[in-house]
């Protein structure tokens, strides 16, 4: 199955992991999978060494450098720490903030990622308990910190864990900050290297004293109070899935003034066991449907979950059947961008210097949105630090309104620089108020919003590849798709490729070939076609899966032709899927 020299290389690397260095646990685990005949899990665990993508370290727990334990996690925090030290080695005093969520060994990798940082030097802010990745970006802002880390590993599934590495502007980390870590990192060529022996004098224990700000400042963004206070008791479904969403995010909801949240009880327990999906990511419909079976007891009005590090939104919302359905996350988009752009018109607030940022494979009615309303919208990578990067940019320069990814994930404030739940799902409930203030649901916004801006559907399809043989297959894909692209799509001719990886697009009809405009390369491929349709095809930096984009575009001249609208939509994404061989 594996061929012999790469046997050879990591039967190597393993057998390092048998030394006095390592814990007797670890080294047990190491050895019976030498001894094992079947040499999967060997390899899986030891062919690579984690890096940093687009969310930072990310993969399955247990012994072994392509695994999340505490010497991957040990490795990247010394790492982290020499280059801090030298990055910042006038000031007198580098500090950090560390966070995690409710992941099984969370807080154990959190605690030792504290433990390398102040036997390095560096003054540590360990939250007492699990907290909203956003508000770790919070904390590092607030208390003039250098960097952060916060363990998580999202909305993935529960054999998962991650390391999510943050800068002083409270964003993930980028070039050329990422580059130079990774080199440090790799510096570190031997365990007796990482220095695991804490200093307590410098680690400060934080919680409350961070919360309550932080809420009080996300209450600042609310645009309607009026109309909270009117509908106070809007019927909200919230779940947070098992996640740190159970501890912040109701009080968020309740400082806003709506007072009638109905929980979802089983789905409180936090636990990184996610004991009742199977995964607990909210963009899944099986993640969903104990909320959906609530809203429906209920006739709620909405209902919302958190992800397990509350940092994505998930909506649910009566259609014009009556039933209950899952919005999709360029949908929960296109209404937030919606809302803050035409309430700010509505309250006299727009001077001209606004600005929005979406992601590239996110939704292009935004920008319709946005030119209709005469407001300026970036577009920028798949990654929220790409956000906050043109966030830094345009300091002093424009008002920041808005930003976010079709991956369920907005921010709506400056004071963060991550997606952030705890702040977007209070704001999402204003929106339902404000709809319902004007004789609207939120589905009836939907419909209004696609007639007067033009109607859009868009799908996101995942092709999950596991391991070595499932990275190999997934570069082979990107590879045919470039060197054999589409030239029509559901019979209409592509117009426009743009490859991100050289930083070109290319115009079909008449074949000039022009750069692109970005930071830096993405292996991302689109194809645009003469009718609208937008194909988007994408590696996960931080997952073993390929990820596919489509959208398709028409008219909406009335609402009562918005069901057959989506219907035809729905055809023609079918028929995209299967001749892109996805279906």
């Amino acid at each position: 199955m594996f061929d012999e020299k790469l046997l050879q290389e990591v039967t190597a690397t393993a057998q390092t992991w048998l030394g006095e260095g390592y814990d007797e646990q670890t080294r047990a685990e190491v050895q019976a999978m030498l001894d094992n005949e079947d040499k999967t899990d060997l390899v899986e665990s030891f062919y690579k060494t984690l890096e940093f993508g687009t969310g930072g370290l990310r993969g399955i727990m247990g012994a072994g450098c392509n695994r999340m334990n505490i010497y991957t996690v040990g490795s990247a925090t010394q790492g982290l720490a020499n280059y801090l030290n030298e990055a910042f080695k006038d000031l007198p005093q580098i500090s950090v903030v560390v966070g995690h969520d409710v992941r099984n060994n969370s807080r154990l990798f959190a605690e030792t990622v504290a433990n390398i940082f102040s036997a390095n030097g560096i003054k540590v802010y360990l939250f007492e308990g699990p907290r909203p990745t956003p508000e770790v970006s919070y904390a590092i802002r607030r208390l003039g910190c250098q960097s952060g880390v916060n363990i998580t590993a999202s909305h993935n599934p529960k054999i998962y864990n991650g390391y999510k590495a943050y800068w002083d502007d409270g964003a993930q980390v980028i070039a050329p900050h990422d580059v130079n870590i990774i080199k440090y990192v790799n510096a570190i060529t031997d365990v007796s290297e990482i220095k695991f022996k804490g200093n307590p004098d410098l680690i400060q224990i934080i919680g409350e004293d961070v919360d309550g700000p932080y809420i009080e400042e996300i209450h600042t963004l609310s645009l309607s109070p009026d109309v909270c206070k009117r509908y106070h008791d809007l019927k909200i479904v919230y779940t947070p899935i098992h996640g740190v969403g159970r501890y912040i995010i109701p009080r968020s909801i309740e400082r806003w003034g709506f007072d009638n949240i109905i929980h979802v009880p089983e789905q409180d327990v936090m636990s990184g066991d996610f004991p009742t999906v199977d995964s607990p990511n909210p963009e899944m419909p099986s993640a969903m449907q104990m909320a959906i079976a609530k809203a429906e007891e209920v006739q709620a009005d909405l209902a919302l979950a958190s992800d397990p590090d509350a940092d994505r939104i998930s909506l649910v919302i009566k259609n014009t059947k009556g039933k209950y359905e899952l919005v999709n996350g360029n949908q929960i988009q296109i209404i937030f961008h919606y809302y803050l752009m035409v309430r700010n018109r509505e309250l006299g607030m727009l001077k001209g210097d606004e600005y929005i940022v979406k992601t590239i494979v996110t939704s292009e009615t935004i920008r319709k949105i946005a030119d209709k309303e005469g407001i300026k919208m970036f577009d920028c990578f798949t990654g929220f630090k790409w956000i906050a990067q043109v966030m830094r940019e345009m300091e002093g320069k424009g008002r920041y309104l808005g930003g976010g990814e079709e991956s369920y994930g907005f921010l709506p404030e400056t004071f963060v620089r991550d997606k952030d739940a705890v702040s977007s799902i209070p704001l999402m409930c204003e929106i339902a108020a404000w709809a319902k203030d004007k004789g609207m649901t939120l589905n009836d916004l939907f419909i209004d919003l696609y007639i007067n801006y033009g109607y859009s559907k868009e799908r996101g399809i995942s092709v999950v590849r596991p391991g070595k043989s499932g990275a190999d297959e997934i570069a082979q894909m990107m590879v045919n798709f470039r060197e054999n692209p589409q030239k029509a799509i559901d019979g209409s001719p592509v117009v426009l490729i743009k490859d991100f990886l050289k930083l070109e697009q290319r115009d079909m009809r008449t074949g000039e070939v022009t750069k692109l405009d970005m930071p830096a390369t993405s292996n991302v491929l689109q194809y645009f076609t003469e009718d609208g349709t937008k194909v988007s095809i994408r590696p996960s930096g931080t997952e073993p899966k390929i990820k596919f984009y489509i959208e398709v575009h028409d008219k909406l001249d009335k609402k009562e032709n918005y069901d057959a609208k989506n219907e035809w939509a729905d055809e023609k994404i079918d028929r995209i899927c299967q001749s892109l061989g996805i279906a």
